[in-house]
């Protein structure tokens, strides 16, 4: 059975001070779910520090796709994995969006960051004009598909997806629960064997009035929370309903 999955995505959000009021009220968190904390790039160490006792997960939120070289103001799956990270996000729709990354890229992320002992996070979506024109499962399918060709279908065997449809980021929209289950569910389909055993996310505007619903569905193993992680109730209300 898939255990469910919460994971909390600050983005670039906080300071000190404010970062370390966040993860104390993480320290009494008690649900069933696996939690993970994606904080900035500057405040992992801070962050698995002070998690250090408990089962709450750190993650970065980005990768890079190269090893090691001159690649300037790059962080490597690598080094991340040294410091104790023990996941990564990988093509969150804001990368692709406004930084330009492509399949290609992402599914070069994704391999390091696996060989380098990381658990990533892939994240698949698309727009309110390829979902208005019926673009939305033929662009999952090619989003995997590049995954697929990059790191073969083994790769899945120890992964985490995450659906989130980029027009329902940060937006206060939520696709329905029913579309939402049927992309988890061809996704599943889509990863065949391993299909049965990787979890798969939501994310998209997720917050404690649309938790119990989307973690219902048969498909659905987890949610990927953006601005609704940084208020700590609201979170662990999340967490606890997993």
């Amino acid at each position: 059975m898939r255990r469910s999955l919460v994971a909390g995505n600050w983005k670039m959000n906080g300071d000190k001070k404010n970062i370390a009021t966040l993860v104390a009220g993480l320290l009494d968190l008690e649900c069933k779910a696996d939690v993970i904390i994606f904080p900035p790039y500057v405040y992992i160490p801070q962050v698995l520090a002070s998690l250090s006792d408990t089962v709450i997960a750190v993650g970065a939120q980005n990768v890079s796709e190269r090893k090691v070289g001159a690649y300037t103001g790059e962080v490597s799956s690598e080094m991340l994995r040294d410091i104790g990270c023990q996941y990564c996000l990988v093509g969150h729709s804001e990368r692709r969006s406004l930084y330009g990354e492509n399949d290609r890229q992402v599914a070069e992320k994704f391999y390091q960051a696996q060989l380098a002992g990381l658990k990533p996070i892939l994240c698949l979506g698309e727009t309110l004009k390829q979902r208005e024109q019926g673009e939305t499962l033929g662009l999952i399918s090619a989003q995997i598909d590049t995954v697929l060709d990059c790191a073969g279908v083994s790769c899945f065997s120890d992964a985490i997806v995450a659906y989130e449809p980029i027009w329902a980021i940060g937006t206060g929209k939520s696709a329905a629960v029913d579309q939402i289950q049927l992309v988890h569910q061809y996704i599943r389909e889509k990863l065949g064997e391993f299909g049965a055993k990787t979890r798969i996310l939501y994310g998209g505007s997720v917050t404690p009035a649309n938790t119990a619903e989307l973690l219902g569905q048969a498909d659905i193993d987890g949610i990927l929370v953006g601005g609704a992680s940084l208020d700590i109730g609201a979170f662990s209300e999340m967490c606890q309903m997993a």
